[in-house]
C-alpha cells in the first residue's frame, strides 16, 4: 500500500495541477512497482513560503529578491 507525500510551497498550484500530480505519482508507482492504484495514497501538502528554507533563507525572502532583481 504505497503512500506518496508531495510537499510544495503554497504559491498558487491550481486544483488541476494538483490532480495531475496525483495521477502522475499514482501512474508512476503502478508502472514501476506494479502497485494497485486503488491502494495507492497520494497526499499533497502545501507549505507556506515562510516555513520553507533554502540556503539559510526562507523562500519568501528568496522570492522577494528574485522579483526585485527582475524589476530592475
Amino acid at each position: 500500500m504505497p503512500y506518496i507525500n508531495i510537499q510544495i510551497t503554497r504559491e498558487g498550484a491550481t486544483r488541476e495541477q494538483k490532480a495531475e500530480l496525483i495521477r502522475g505519482a499514482t501512474d508512476l508507482v503502478v508502472r514501476v512497482l506494479g502497485k494497485d492504484p486503488q491502494a495507492t495514497f497520494v497526499v499533497i501538502e502545501e507549505v507556506d513560503t515562510d516555513n520553507w528554507g533554502v540556503a539559510g533563507e526562507t523562500v519568501t525572502v528568496l522570492r522577494q529578491r528574485q522579483r526585485a532583481t527582475r524589476s530592475t
